[in-house]
């Protein structure tokens, strides 16, 4: 199962995480993370969901320790295959905003602008402003390397980590 410790992040992102959790708490707005760092074989199978048969994407799920899903969940949840997720190297997270303790899955909802503001102003990407497949719960730090840099072992500085 993926993790959600913001310690299993990589360093140049945890300042920021943080930072972004406790402004968010200071507008009074409760956010939990659903999701930090990812394994090659959860991120194949979030890639299957939508693109494959029902019972090919719960074995790929089985495979990476995660419980299976039923008919209607089966949909396209992720663009990025294994390897090309910034979850495969520590440097993304995903939160979902409460309003009163229930997580807040509508994207309309104004709260998400508000979350999204908050993770640009910690020096974060927010992906709820990506063209091809916005993923509002998702913000990463990537420090400008691009994605081939963080696969040949690349990644941003320490020392940016403060938010």
């Amino acid at each position: 199962m993926a993790s959600r410790k913001i310690e299993d992040l990589h360093p140049s992102i945890q300042g920021k995480a943080r930072g972004f959790l406790s402004r968010c708490s200071e507008q009074g707005m409760h956010v939990i993370v659903t999701c930090t760092l990812r394994t090659m074989e959860e991120q194949a199978a979030l890639y299957a969901q939508g693109r494959e048969a029902i019972a090919a994407v719960n074995t790929l799920r089985a495979i990476a320790g995660m419980p299976p899903i039923e008919g209607e969940a089966n949909r396209i949840v992720t663009c990025a295959r294994p390897g090309q997720s910034m979850h495969n190297f520590g440097l993304a997270f995903d939160v979902v905003p409460l309003d009163g303790g229930k997580p807040v899955w509508n994207v309309s909802d104004p709260v998400w602008q508000t979350v999204g503001r908050t993770g640009k102003a910690c020096g974060l990407e927010w992906a709820g402003e990506w063209k091809r497949f916005r993923e509002y719960a998702h913000f990463q730090y990537t420090g400008g390397l691009s994605l081939a840099e963080i696969r040949e072992g690349k990644r941003p500085p320490i020392d940016q980590a403060v938010a």
